[in-house]
């Protein structure tokens, strides 16, 4: 299983959202190492999901249930869309201030390319968040 971390910015579609809705598409991604990522990303994998511009936070995690696919927004096949499901809220939510001051997670996507949408996130770095927010892994 991989782990990777997707951004949302709440005003638009926050996790209330996602869980009221019970699954989502991932699309108008338009950045190549983003697109990447979704194009990486397996049925099952599991992703953090963030709030940002406000909170800063992880606030859950979301599975993929679908793989990627040709992006609905656009009629460009360089771009696609991945389906995810919400699997829980987290105990307690992660700040972005939090995980700068962790050891282990200065070399996270998040971290090292913060303007990136979709990320990356290894399996201890996905370990030491879900401690952080109180959380099994």
């Amino acid at each position: 299983m991989n782990y990777w971390l997707i951004k949302s910015e709440p005003f638009k579609y926050s996790w209330d959202q996602f869980v009221k809705d019970g699954e989502t598409f991932w699309d108008g991604v338009r950045n190549y190492a983003a697109r990447n990522n979704l194009r990486d990303m397996k049925k099952g994998d599991k992703a953090f999901f963030y709030h940002s511009n406000e909170g800063l936070e992880i606030v859950g995690i979301a599975k993929v249930s679908k793989e990627a696919y040709q992006d609905p927004s656009t009629e460009d096949t360089n771009w696609v869309a991945v389906n995810f499901q919400p699997v829980k809220a987290l105990k307690n939510s992660v700040t972005l201030a939090e995980m700068k001051q962790t050891p282990g997670l200065e070399n996270m996507d998040l971290i090292r390319l913060g303007r990136l949408s979709v990320g990356k996130v290894t399996e201890a770095e996905y370990k030491l968040i879900m401690k952080m927010a109180g959380e099994k892994a």
